[in-house]
This record gives C-alpha cells, sequence and structure tokens, in this order.
C-alpha cells in the first residue's frame, strides 16, 4: 500500500513519518483490498494541549474510509484514527465478504 504523508504548519521528522507509515500499512493486515492512504498531520491553532491533528483517508477498491483525530501528541492521534480505521476496515470487508457470497449463490 502506498502512502502519502503531509505535515502542516511544521515539518514532521522521519522518525513521525515512519511511525505513521507502520501504522497504516499494519492496517493490510485486517484486509488486503487497501490501495493507498493519505496523511495529513496538522497543529490545529487552538490554545490547548491537545491541538496534533491526524487526518487519515484510506482508498479501497470501492470506497474510502476516513478518519480524524485530535490529542495530545501525534502519536497518540495517529493511533487513535487508526483503531477508528481498523473498525471500518472490518465492517467494510464483512459487506464485501457478504456481497460476494449473495453473487456466488446466484444461479447461471
Amino acid at each position: 500500500m502506498t502512502t502519502n504523508i503531509q505535515s502542516v504548519h511544521f515539518d514532521a521528522d522521519k522518525k513521525l513519518i515512519d511511525f505513521a507509515k507502520d501504522k497504516t500499512n499494519k492496517l493490510t493486515l485486517f484486509y488486503d483490498g487497501l490501495i493507498s492512504s493519505e496523511i495529513i498531520l496538522r497543529l490545529d491553532k487552538s490554545s490547548n494541549s491537545e491541538n496534533k491533528v491526524a487526518e487519515i483517508k484510506i482508498h479501497t477498491k470501492g470506497q474510502e474510509l476516513f478518519s480524524k483525530k485530535q490529542s495530545a501528541s501525534f502519536e497518540e492521534s495517529i493511533d487513535l484514527a487508526c483503531e477508528a480505521l481498523k473498525t471500518q476496515i472490518k465492517k467494510y470487508k464483512e459487506k464485501v465478504q457478504e456481497t460476494n457470497l449473495g453473487m456466488e449463490e446466484l444461479p447461471s
């Protein structure tokens, strides 16, 4: 799966980029139909300490899955977004399998 990472209002270091890529690549363990991912890391302009935002968009063969999480660190935001995406991917996989099973049962 190809991964594109953008950092807005700051320069992400290699360690953070590698962390984000590793986390999103692990999502392929749940469904091998993931094509690519886009990760946007940005600093929110709020005055509180929880101003690190991670937006992750996963492209599949038939749908886009998206999660946006905000917390005190980018690593935590990425973790939370990937957990939300893991749930979405599992639901999407079940839906695709049900559709495929339904097509196999149709008489030809």
